[in-house]
């Protein structure tokens, strides 16, 4: 058994007795130690910088970004690399008052190449297992997760043990309360195996309100590739809202009484890595504000496609002017049915 410090608890009390948070994310925070030559691979690259990373950590990131009041349940190591990850954070305009600090695991790192315009190979360096996988139940604010007006979780979180009964605490807590998202990122160098993966999945779908994922993510949680047979899959396990992302042919998102699909932005790519985590920040403003579906997933793409022609993905999440002026380009087709 190993033990934990927990330098936050001062600021955890103080955090539930203000306002609810918007947006209130949990998961996968770290370093991500990106190559400043491009087209180069890591045993050539002569120099790095170094970025806050974790997608929950970005998703808060680029939430917080366009006016959102965000906050991360993560996990950090008793190391310099967890003091980076707190303070980048803060810096970044997220609230780290549910970020722990536990002493068995080093924050992780994550390395990169950048072979533009689709080749981005990712090198994890978590493991036996990673601080932000050893969140407990206990160390979930179940006040803070049921009053958030947003709540933003993702597969990978439910991976291990002790990370999976936290998840499944807090959801039971929100009881599937209004905007109660699951990003289906799906990385199987987490996984024992794809069909452990789906099972995790299809038991998190039942406590969810919207699904967000691409194709291939949708086939491990539903079975089905197909943008609108995986819709509504997702639709028929409960989510409200279904979203899946098909790179080149735009996004597709659908209820049980619309669907719509969005162009895909054209920009000159850069670093993939981050698009998603843009996207998601974007999807998540568009939530709150009550925006329709077809104009918060044209501005999700647009935030998608501008952190796509940047290097890094935290430092690089847009403004809502930037998205803004992207999106008002993007071709819509609206179809209610």
């Amino acid at each position: 058994m190993h033990s934990r410090t927990h330098t936050n608890n001062c600021r955890r009390a103080n955090l539930t007795t203000t306002q609810p948070l918007d947006v209130l994310a949990i998961g996968r925070s770290g370093v991500d130690i990106y190559p400043l030559q491009i087209g180069v691979g890591l045993e050539d690259v002569e120099s790095f910088g170094k970025f806050l990373g974790g997608s929950a950590a970005n998703v808060a990131v680029a939430a917080a970004r366009l006016g959102n009041h965000t906050a991360l349940i993560s996990g950090v190591g008793a190391d310099p690399f967890g003091t980076f990850v707190r303070n980048e954070l803060a810096r970044l305009g997220v609230d780290n008052a549910f970020v722990s600090t536990h002493d068995e695991y080093p924050t992780p790192v994550t390395f990169c190449e950048i072979f533009p315009p689709d080749d981005f190979p990712l090198y994890f360096y978590r493991r036996p297992s990673a601080p932000d996988l050893q969140i407990g139940p206990d160390e979930i604010d179940v006040d803070a997760v049921r009053s958030a007006k947003l709540y933003w979780s993702t597969v990978t979180g439910l991976s291990e043990e002790p990370s999976r009964s936290a998840h499944f605490a807090a959801w039971e807590a929100r009881a599937r309360a209004r905007h109660t998202v699951l990003d289906l990122d799906y990385r199987p160098m987490f996984w024992e195996s794809p069909a452990a993966a789906t099972e995790q999945v299809q038991r998190a779908l039942q406590h969810v309100t919207v699904a967000v994922g691409n194709r291939e993510e949708c086939e491990i949680a539903v079975g089905e590739s197909n943008p609108q047979r995986a819709a509504d899959a997702l639709l028929d396990l409960g989510v409200e809202l279904a979203i899946v992302k098909q790179g080149p042919r735009g996004v597709l998102g659908k209820t049980r009484h619309t669907h719509v699909n969005v162009a895909p932005n054209e920009v000159d790519v850069v670093n993939g890595l981050g698009a998603g985590d843009a996207f998601g920040g974007s999807l998540c403003h568009g939530l709150l504000h009550g925006w329709p579906l077809e104009k918060t997933l044209r501005y999700a793409n647009a935030a998608g496609a501008i952190v796509a022609s940047r290097l890094e993905c935290s430092t690089a999440m847009p403004t809502a002017q930037e998205v803004a002026a992207l999106a008002d380009q993007t071709a819509v087709e609206a179809v209610n049915v």
